[in-house]
């Protein structure tokens, strides 16, 4: 059956799932969004609340680093906290993964030939096995192995390709398939070449990400494009935006890219114009003061905040609400695309929130009304 409007359809790649604690990854499970944690791990109470923020945020998976002992034995309190699985970051020592597994982490994030001997990547896998653990392969433009580069001249789509071949193989040589894959890159054109050709090669769950993406406008920027291509063409089971910026803006600005592509829907899809001279209010600091005022909502629904009549009407119409700038001081309220009411500018704030926050309520109470054969498949 052809879409209504088949210009919005994404076809995604088909990728077999894994679980990652309780959280479904690839398949045609939705697109989940991550974040890591930049607290010391082993300060246990500012780890808790840095994920708590997250959780908040809305993110699906939670990355920690655990690279010594100390973090290992923090690590089982930190998950005991968690309301969302814990990915243990782990790089060189093997036996961090063993305990980071036995401390409760749903995926560990390992480099297999990091880790030493064939003895030591198969206790790993045994650890694995053994705690219901998946395993996240992270291979990184800035760290390929040393024959690879010699055999390629430089960090190049094939040279991590390979690299993230060799390593899947070393865990399906111990017969361990719950894996899933990240080819990252700091450089756009690297990574979305590197994820296209291994999307090709391999049918695991693909983890995206642009790495050391920069600060939060220059890193959503270089993000946005790389990832938005990737994902635009269907690739891609779980996402994280790397941000020089705290670890719950990454989770905001990777629900918004996967908003704007109709792959997740949560919370309010605000549109907005840039404002002009013939704008009836201060278009900027009202949407700043909306989007942070609202961050509560998860019901998703849509907002459309214009600073007059030019293009606010057409707009409205698209949206569960909008506001249309005005003259002297008044400005159109739309309810679900119809004319409703005005509103001045002193109340106006107040009043957009309020109604946000009821219509959240009547969506909420419409779906729980309804017949559990009869709710639409989430996207969320």
């Amino acid at each position: 059956m052809s879409s209504v409007r088949p210009w919005r359809d994404i076809e995604r790649r088909k990728s077999r799932q894994i679980m990652v604690g309780r959280v479904p990854v690839g398949g045609d499970a939705p697109i989940s969004v991550q974040t890591m944690t930049n607290t010391p791990t082993t300060d246990v109470g500012a780890t808790i609340d840095q994920i708590r923020r997250c959780e908040d945020a809305g993110a699906d998976i939670i990355r920690v680093s655990c690279p010594d002992t100390d973090s290992t034995r923090a690590f089982r309190d930190i998950v005991r906290a968690a309301n969302v699985p814990l990915v243990a970051d782990i790089h060189f020592h093997y036996k961090r993964a063993l305990e980071a597994a036995d401390a409760g982490a749903a995926c560990l994030r390992i480099n297999p030939g990091n880790i030493g001997s064939a003895d030591r990547v198969a206790e790993v896998v045994r650890a694995a096995k053994a705690n219901g653990c998946s395993i996240r392969i992270g291979v990184n433009a800035g760290s390929l192995e040393r024959h690879l580069l010699e055999k390629y001249a430089e960090p190049c789509p094939e040279a991590l390709v390979e690299s993230a071949l060799d390593h899947i193989k070393l865990l399906q040589d111990h017969d361990f398939h719950e894996y899933k894959v990240a080819v990252k890159a700091s450089d756009v054109f690297l990574a979305v070449a590197a994820y296209m050709g291994l999307a090709e090669a391999v049918d695991c769950p693909l983890h995206l990400g642009i790495t050391e993406a920069g600060g939060l406008i220059g890193g959503t920027v270089k993000s946005s494009i790389g990832m938005g291509n990737l994902l635009w063409a269907g690739i891609g089971d779980t996402i994280r935006v790397s941000l020089s910026a705290e670890p719950e803006q990454e989770v905001r600005v990777g629900f918004e890219m996967l908003k704007t592509l109709g792959l997740r829907t949560r919370g309010v899809r605000v549109v907005s114009c840039p404002s002009c001279a013939r704008q009836g209010f201060d278009v900027i600091r009202t949407v700043t003061a909306l989007e942070e005022r609202l961050q509560h909502i998860k019901t998703p629904l849509s907002l459309s905040v214009l600073g007059c009549v030019v293009n606010g009407p057409g707009e409205a119409r698209e949206t569960d609400i909008g506001i249309t700038g005005g003259g002297a001081g008044k400005h159109m309220v739309y309810l679900s695309g119809i004319t409703s009411h005005t509103v001045e500018s002193d109340a106006m704030l107040d009043h957009i929130v309020q109604l946000v926050e009821a219509k959240a309520a009547e969506i909420e109470a419409a779906t729980a009304a309804m017949p559990a054969d009869a709710l639409p498949v989430p996207a969320e």
